[in-house]
């Protein structure tokens, strides 16, 4: 029995396979989710061929030390914004061996949200070493905690495949 929804399960074989016949690592980098998308990788056997690390950096102090967020970007744009997810990303890439790295922030909820960045809010970055960046702001809305950070853990993967996708093979 999985700890996952099938379709995430799923999601995460796939991805799995993509990057071992790439040759690619992955690091994780989360704040909202608490280590969820290393989870699901994790959970599927044989995943210590591509995992390579993951970040909880649930605080912003964490976000600061362990991936090099910008105390200054943090005051300016808040923890739930592009600009600090594209910085955690960059951390995850520098402190880890990953080709590949997805970085997630947000407001889960119930509590917390504001009138400009209200509960489901999630901002979502995958880059790769070679400079690809997707972003997504993702606006889940009031759909609950566990909700919010379901679906945020499925784009995740999701946004991570497509850097597969569209990546060739290294010589």
């Amino acid at each position: 029995m999985s700890l996952w929804p099938d379709d995430i399960r799923q999601s995460a074989e796939n991805l799995l396979e993509s990057f071992v016949a790439k040759g690619w690592l992955v690091a994780t980098a989360e704040s909202c989710t608490g280590g969820m998308i290393a989870g699901a990788l994790t959970e599927i056997p044989g995943s210590s061929r591509v995992v390579d690390r993951g970040f909880v950096t649930y605080s912003n102090a964490a976000k600061i030390d362990m991936l090099g967020v910008s105390p200054a970007t943090l005051d300016q744009f808040g923890a739930v914004s592009r600009e600090t997810a594209l910085e955690m990303v960059r951390g995850a890439l520098m402190q880890s061996k990953a080709e590949a790295a997805v970085a997630v922030t947000g407001v889960a909820g119930p509590g917390g949200g504001s009138e400009e960045k209200p509960v489901g809010l999630v901002h979502i970055v995958a880059a790769t070493r070679r400079g690809v960046i997707l972003h997504r702001a993702m606006h889940y809305g009031e759909i609950g905690r566990e909700e919010v950070r379901l679906a945020t853990v499925r784009t995740s993967l999701d946004m991570l495949q497509a850097l597969a996708d569209q990546a060739v093979a290294p010589a």
